[in-house]
């Protein structure tokens, strides 16, 4: 007879395995398998762990609360993405870039690894495989490439890319504070930055070409890790992966300048829209942003305002507890989410001004917000809301439990592959730390391990997954020809993304001895 804990833990395990099954072996989208796993954590709730419809309408009021404060943050980066891209700028970024230097290493880098994780910065959910894939492909490169390339390029900036809504989502499911989370977080995701260079070369040119590129990727790299890390541990975290691409861009346009960078000659065609203007609406960004967090006035007077809901104590019909307290406060006019909107707004009208828009431009601009944001806003509400279900029944206590009687002290091994393994079923590192952060924190704990180098490697290996979460490989390979025949392009980063994720695993291992 199995024994009670181990049918228990099953019973846990049942909306995770729901959601896996179904993404991996069923193909359904993020929002589907997520209202899927809703329902099975529902009945799993209800049935085994003495949920009752108080806790459950509880629960997902703090899930509906947690979404918010994610949600923000998406839809003000994606509506900032089409704004600037309406105007033409991203393909001029593009062209601009292009004519810095002929040597293939360096396109590689500087669209693969810089220009794909500043996209990712400002945008992300697919988009900097969609955009850098078909300027690859301009540039001769084979389109299974063109969309690996990218795809392994820009998985080192996820986290504290979108204006962090990565980051966002892991203080919100553990209730730490960034200056706890950030420089773990930071240290980890730097290493990657490296390794993501590195891997983005050698799938295309193999080490002949890595060792050719070994100076570019060790100033960039150093220069992207650098300024991720001042400005995640500064408090400056909602502009970690923007802030640091931007400085990697300048200097992947320096390196380019060197001597054995600068045998092939650039490309010579133009654009119509010069750099400057281009990126304009990114200098806005930085000014915004940077005055909402670092000029106390300012910040002061924009946090006026918040949001939040205060709960009573809840008790299962088992007797597990969740204790009284208030909600995730949302600062409704100093939120990551509203600086953007501001900075979004400014670009607009500057756009406006010098007439770069067309008639029915702020439709369509729109419209593109709201086909990208909607399916992911289901993703997200419905992952958030069966991980608060799965919290306030003591479900994820026992998963962790499970994991840390198997695993004990060699737990920070699993850690990045379980945040890994949530970005590939759910195809973002915000849904993967929503699920699985409350589960490495008490693992963690229990097993008597540093939480913050813990989420630290979970949300490194969720960063990591975007390199092999199917919908985002579905998202490239469509814009380059490749639909239907994304089974090359999974093969080819799965390898990397596995080998950076057993590094991290290993790295996480050695410093939860030396912390």
């Amino acid at each position: 007879m199995l024994d009670l804990f181990v049918v228990k833990w099953i019973f846990a395990f049942s909306p995770i395995l729901t959601v896996l099954v179904l993404m991996i072996f069923k193909n359904w989208s993020g929002s589907r398998a997520g209202a899927a796993g809703w329902f099975v954590s529902l009945i799993a709730a209800t049935f085994v762990f003495g949920a009752h419809p108080v806790l459950i309408a509880y629960s997902q009021a703090k899930g509906a609360l947690l979404s918010l404060n994610v949600l923000y943050i998406i839809w003000a980066a994606l509506l900032l993405y089409n704004v600037v891209n309406e105007t033409g700028a991203i393909q001029a970024i593009g062209i601009g870039i292009q004519r810095f230097s002929g040597d293939k290493s360096i396109q590689i880098l500087i669209f693969g690894w810089i220009f794909s994780s500043f996209l990712q910065g400002v945008a992300g959910y697919g988009v900097p495989i969609a955009v850098v894939a078909p300027l690859l492909v301009g540039l001769g490169f084979s389109p299974v490439v063109a969309v690996a390339v990218p795809a392994i390029g820009h998985s080192w900036s996820v986290t504290f890319g979108s204006m962090g809504a990565s980051f966002q989502a892991l203080m919100a499911v553990s209730g730490l504070d960034a200056a706890y989370l950030a420089p773990w977080s930071a240290t980890l995701l730097g290493i990657t930055t490296f390794l993501c260079g590195i891997c983005a070369v050698h799938v295309y040119g193999g080490w002949k070409m890595t060792r050719h590129s070994l100076i570019a990727i060790l100033v960039i790299g150093t220069a992207m890790a650098g300024t991720q890390y001042i400005l995640a541990v500064s408090g400056m975290w909602t502009l970690g992966g923007f802030g640091a691409s931007l400085v990697g861009l300048c200097s992947g346009l320096a390196v380019a300048k060197l001597k054995i960078y600068n045998q092939v000659p650039p490309s010579q065609t133009k654009s119509e829209m010069g750099l400057g203007w281009a990126l304009s609406a990114y200098f806005i960004l930085i000014v915004v942003v940077s005055s909402g967090v670092m000029i106390p006035p300012v910040k002061a007077f924009l946090g006026q305002a918040r949001l939040t809901l205060a709960f009573p104590e809840i008790i299962t019909l088992n007797g597990w507890i969740t204790q009284a307290g208030k909600g995730k406060a949302i600062n409704i006019f100093g939120h990551g989410g509203a600086l953007l909107l501001y900075a979004t707004l400014i670009g607009y009208f500057v756009y406006r001004s010098k007439g770069f828009y067309h008639s029915h431009a702020l439709k369509t601009i729109l419209l593109k917000t709201i086909k990208s944001g909607v399916p992911t806003s289901l993703g997200i509400v419905s992952m958030v809301c069966f991980a608060m279900i799965m919290d306030h029944c003591g479900m994820i206590v026992i998963l962790a439990e499970g994991v840390s009687r198997v695993f004990g002290s060699f737990y920070p091994l699993v850690s990045p592959w379980i945040g890994l393994l949530g970005a590939f079923m759910t195809g973002s590192n915000t849904n993967s730390n929503v699920v699985f952060g409350v589960l490495q924190q008490e693992t963690a704990q229990l097993a008597g391990l540093g939480a913050g180098l813990i989420l630290a490697a979970q949300t490194t290996g969720g960063a990591l997954g975007s390199m092999i979460a199917p919908a985002k490989i579905l998202v490239g390979c469509s814009t380059v020809g490749l639909s239907g025949k994304e089974g090359p392009v999974l093969k080819a980063t799965l390898q990397y993304g596995l080998i950076i994720t057993g590094i991290v695993g290993i790295l996480t291992m050695l410093f939860s001895f030396i912390r």
